[in-house]
């Protein structure tokens, strides 16, 4: 018996001689679909979480909320009695520490912060530690390795500018301060709601002056970047037009 270009041909006296029988051909390999890295930066109540959040779910992604790792850091800190200006020792911290962003649920060293760090407090403590250089050199590595694979919709302040510069897609939100006041007034996710609009708008105020004036990875448009004023527009009009550019991205 001799096999010849996938076709089995029979000896005479082998039975049903005349119906040879052609082998199955390996399939070839479907071709990989590039698994992208989206970029999603902007101020506080942009609409960044649930925008990030409903992409990646959408898509399959990992989501990852990089401003929880600040604020995680900073919350450790606090619990260990930590000084927010003794920028070697938070380095230290942020360096040792276990921090796990995953679902939904932040955790640092087993403790489950999920709750704790979206405060009023915990805020203008994020702003302080995301002004010290050396903090954000070990969460940025960390950040960077966590999405280096692709397949990640990772959001906070310097994702497009410094984190992934070269991300396949790169989205800047925003929206107008009173809008932005009113939303994170209303977040049940952070708690700064009982203190009223007015108080809301002014800590928002405050973090957005920390966040573009810091010497470190200040807030800004990256280039590149698609940017969307979320002002007047619904949470699904926005997710179509970020789906739309990822579609672009991968064709």
């Amino acid at each position: 018996m001799r096999i010849v270009f996938g076709v089995r041909t029979r000896t005479p006296n082998d039975s049903n001689a005349e119906r040879p029988e052609r082998l199955e051909r390996p399939k070839r390999p479907e071709r990989s679909v590039k698994k992208l890295i989206i970029a999603i930066d902007g101020p506080s109540g942009a609409g960044k979480g649930t925008i990030a959040r409903t992409i990646a779910d959408s898509l399959g992604y990992r989501h990852v909320d990089t401003g929880a790792m600040y604020r995680a850091v900073g919350w450790k800190a606090e619990a260990d009695g930590i000084s927010l200006e003794d920028e070697a020792a938070v380095a230290a911290l942020a360096d040792r520490a276990e921090v796990v962003v995953e679902g939904g649920v932040v955790s640092i060293d087993g403790h489950d912060v999920t709750r704790a760090i979206r405060t009023p407090e915990i805020d203008k403590v994020a702003a302080a530690v995301a002004k010290l250089p050396r903090v954000r050199a070990v969460l940025v590595a960390r950040q960077r390795k966590s999405g280096e694979a692709g397949g990640v919709v990772m959001e906070g302040r310097d994702i497009g500018s410094v984190v992934f510069p070269e991300a396949d897609v790169k989205i800047y939100l925003d929206a107008s301060a009173a809008e932005r006041a009113r939303r994170r007034a209303n977040d049940p996710q952070h708690t700064g709601g009982q203190a009223g609009t007015a108080a809301v708008a002014a800590s928002i105020a405050a973090r957005d002056r920390a966040d573009s004036t810091r010497t470190a990875s200040p807030l800004t448009i990256a280039p590149g970047a698609v940017y969307i004023d979320t002002t007047d527009l619904p949470i699904d009009r926005v997710v179509d037009t970020v789906l739309a550019l990822v579609r672009q991205r991968s064709s």
